[in-house]
C-alpha cells in the first residue's frame, strides 16, 4: 500500500481502478451508450471542477492571505516551485471543466437553451456563462499576469507588482463568481425548472 500512496501518479491510478470496482459492484455495467457518454462527461466535469475550484479557493483562502506572514527568504520557494505547479493544475482544471461541461450540455441536449438562457435551462445557463467568464479570466488574465509576477517570462521588475495585483484581483473575481456559479450548476441539475424554490 505504501508504494501506491507514496506516488501521486500511483494514487490517482489506484483511485480510477477503485472507481471501476465500485461501478462493477453497483451496476451490471452500463447498457445504454447515451447514458455512458452523459455519465462520463458529468464525471469528468465534476473531477475537473473540483480541481479548478479547489485550487482557486486554495489560492484565495490560503496562499494569498498567508504570503505577507511568510519570511522573505522563504517566499522564493513558493514563487519558483509551488505556485507554478499549482497554476498548471489550476488552468488545466479550468480547461477540462469548461470542455467537459460543454460536452455534457451537448450530450444532454440543452446546450443551446443554456447558452441562450432559455427559461427551461436558465439556471444552468447562468452558471455556464459565469464559468466561461471565469475560464477566460484564468487563461487570458490570471495566467499571463502570474507569468510576469513569478518571473516565468522576461519582464521589467517594476511590472511584477502590478501584474501580481491584477492576477489577484481577477482571481478574487473568480472566487466571487464561483459562489453563484456553483449554486446555478447544482440547482440547474437538481430541479426541473432550475430554481430551488420552484
Amino acid at each position: 500500500m505504501g508504494k501506491i500512496l507514496e506516488s501521486i501518479q500511483n494514487t490517482v491510478i489506484a483511485g480510477f481502478v477503485l472507481v471501476i470496482v465500485v461501478i462493477a459492484i453497483m451496476t451490471k455495467g452500463f447498457a445504454d451508450i447515451e447514458f455512458e457518454q452523459v455519465f462520463f462527461a458529468r464525471y469528468i466535469h465534476v473531477l475537473s471542477g473540483v480541481m479548478w475550484i479547489g485550487l482557486l479557493w486554495y489560492f484565495n483562502f490560503v496562499q494569498i492571505p498567508t504570503m505577507p506572514s511568510i519570511p522573505d527568504e522563504q517566499k522564493p520557494a513558493i514563487g519558483k516551485h509551488i505556485a507554478p505547479a499549482a497554476l498548471w493544475w489550476f488552468r488545466w482544471g479550468a480547461m477540462f471543466t469548461l470542455l467537459s461541461g460543454l460536452w455534457l450540455a451537448s450530450a444532454k441536449g440543452y446546450i443551446v437553451d443554456a447558452l441562450t438562457l432559455a427559461e427551461s435551462s436558465r439556471a444552468i445557463g447562468m452558471g455556464m456563462w459565469m464559468a466561461v467568464i471565469m475560464w477566460f479570466n484564468v487563461w487570458f488574465v490570471i495566467w499571463p499576469n502570474q507569468k510576469i509576477a513569478l518571473g516565468i517570462v522576461e519582464a521589467d521588475a517594476a511590472a511584477k507588482p502590478g501584474a501580481a495585483r491584477k492576477a489577484m484581483l481577477f482571481s478574487r473575481t473568480n472566487t466571487l463568481l464561483s459562489i453563484p456559479m456553483l449554486y446555478c450548476m447544482v440547482s440547474g441539475q437538481n430541479t426541473g425548472a432550475g430554481w430551488l424554490w420552484v
